[in-house]
């Protein structure tokens, strides 16, 4: 499980929520739980489409590997 910092707004009848770790992954929600709910719909879909987009672009050369990181 991976921990993010979410920050939500509100832009008049609207929130708006983006993680500041993660550039791409925001959305928007008519209630507080709708966006946190499209928020961690949208953390899932950045990271998939970020190691899609490596493996497409990496050389046969490359190594990868999990990283662990404390923060």
């Amino acid at each position: 499980m991976n921990k993010f910092t979410a920050v939500f707004e509100r832009n008049g009848d609207w929130w708006i929520g983006y993680v500041e770790e993660l550039p791409g992954a925001n959305t928007q929600g008519g209630t507080l739980d709708e966006v946190r709910e499209n928020l961690k719909e949208a953390i899932v879909m950045v990271i998939e489409a970020n190691r899609e987009l490596t493996q497409l672009e990496i050389g046969s050369n490359a190594i990868r590997e999990e990283l662990l990181v404390a923060a």
